[in-house]
Order: C-alpha cells, then sequence, then structure tokens
C-alpha cells in the first residue's frame, strides 16, 4: 500500500521505520537570518515539532524521539535556558492530543538537572499518557549520550546486578531511553552531518539523514520526503 500526501512522493505503508530520530538543529539561525530574534527561533522550532508529530500520527509511526535540548546546552545564557524550559512546560497542555491519538510520553535524559516544576510536569505527562498504545513521542531533554551510559552503569552497580546476567539487550532498559528500539533513521536539520552524542548505544544501524533547512522550516512533506528517503535504501545490518 502506497499513500501519497502534501509531497510528490510515495510512501510504502508496509516498509515504515519503526523509529524515527530528530535533531532539530537550526532554530537560531533560522531566527537570525530573519531578523527575528533569537529565542523567536525556538518558539517556531517546537512548532515544527508539533507538526512533524501531527504527520506522524496519520502515518500511525510507533515510535519518534526528538533532540531538543542536550547537556552542553546548560552554557548558553541563562535567558535562553530558561525561555526554552518555559516553552518545554507546555507539553502539559498537550495531553489531550496524546491521549486522543493513543501516544505515550517518554522523556530522555538526566532528569536530575532540570527545575523542580519541570521535573513535576514531565512525570505528570508521562503517567497521564501511559495507557497510549499507539505508539511513543520522547523528548530527549538535558540528554547526552556519553552521560546516559555512564548512568546506566551507575545504576546496574546501585542495583548489584550480576555482572554475568549484563547482556547488549537487557543494558537498555536502565539506559534513560527505556524499552524504545533502536532508531532506524536519524534525521538532523540545518546542514550539521555529526550525531552530536545523541543516542550513542540506540542506533548502531541507523539511516542517517541530513536535511540543509533548519528545524523550524520544517515540513510535514519534509517528513514524507525522510521516509521515502529511508525506504530507498538497502539496509544489510553487517550482513
Amino acid at each position: 500500500m502506497f499513500l501519497k500526501k502534501k509531497a510528490k512522493v510515495a510512501i510504502d505503508l508496509n516498509n515504515l521505520p519503526n523509529h524515527i530520530a530528530f535533531i532539530c538543529d537550526g532554530n537560531r539561525r533560522w531566527a537570525k537570518e530573519r531578523g527575528l530574534p533569537t529565542l523567536l527561533g525556538h518558539k517556531e522550532g517546537l512548532n515544527a515539532l508539533k507538526r512533524v508529530v501531527k504527520r506522524a500520527v496519520e502515518l500511525k509511526l510507533k515510535y519518534l524521539t526528538f533532540f531538543c535540548f542536550s547537556t552542553e546546552n546548560f552554557d548558553r545564557s541563562k535567558e535562553e535556558v530558561k525561555y526554552l524550559f518555559d516553552l518545554f512546560r507546555d507539553i502539559k497542555n498537550l495531553v489531550p492530543d496524546f491521549i486522543r491519538d493513543g501516544y505515550k510520553f517518554h522523556h530522555a535524559g538526566d532528569i536530575s538537572l532540570l527545575p523542580p516544576d519541570l521535573v513535576t510536569i514531565i512525570n505528570e505527562v508521562t503517567e497521564k499518557t501511559s495507557g497510549g498504545k499507539n505508539g511513543t513521542i520522547c523528548i530527549a531533554l538535558a540528554y547526552g549520550g556519553r552521560n546516559d551510559i555512564v548512568r546506566a552503569a551507575q545504576r546496574l552497580l546501585k542495583e548489584k546486578v550480576d555482572p554475568n546476567e549484563i547482556t547488549e539487550e537487557n543494558f537498555k532498559k536502565y539506559l534513560s531511553t527505556g524499552d524504545m528500539p533502536d532508531v532506524d533513521l536519524l534525521v538532523r536539520t540545518s546542514g550539521e552531518q555529526r550525531i552530536s552524542g545523541f543516542l550513542l548505544y540506540n542506533m548502531p544501524y541507523a539511516e542517517l539523514y541530513f536535511v540543509k533547512k533548519h528545524w523550524p522550516a520544517f515540513r510535514a512533506n519534509d517528513l514524507d520526503n525522510c521516509i521515502v528517503e529511508f525506504q530507498s535504501r538497502t539496509r544489510r545490518f553487517g550482513k
């Protein structure tokens, strides 16, 4: 079965990536190129995320992860960090949408680094959407790939897990990504061609796709194009 929607591309609904991850890059550059305040770029970036989620729901995609704020981003100005966290607090207003569409909310990252009230919001939204059966929307906030692996190792030590019982597969549950499957397709916007420590353990065989446009300019048809590109590739998994 093929679907044509919002773009002159044909998507094979029988060959959809199970897990798509996005590095949402270029918010500030998008704003600067338009002579707009830098912070407005982040607001438009949130709108882009909502557009992508809406299209993903239409396509019935199962897992999406958005890299929105890294552990390194704490080095930005206090004003910018505060503005970003204020935007993320808006997630509480999206609970009805999650429930209507049957999607769970998941947070990946070092939650101990976030403001207490934002932690409360994240926990409440996670709980309220836990019954979703159609898919999972994951926001990587205060996330760093090495940080995540180190904290997983610390959890293993604290729980005194028998080293002989640790496998590549069950190690995943100690990561903040939990039981989410490996990434099939990684999309990075703004023309950058690196992974910046994102999901280091979770995408050994992910297809990488780099898009020139900045994240705030990303539209539903861009998601379609990414999926078509994914479907054009032959995945070998080392074979």
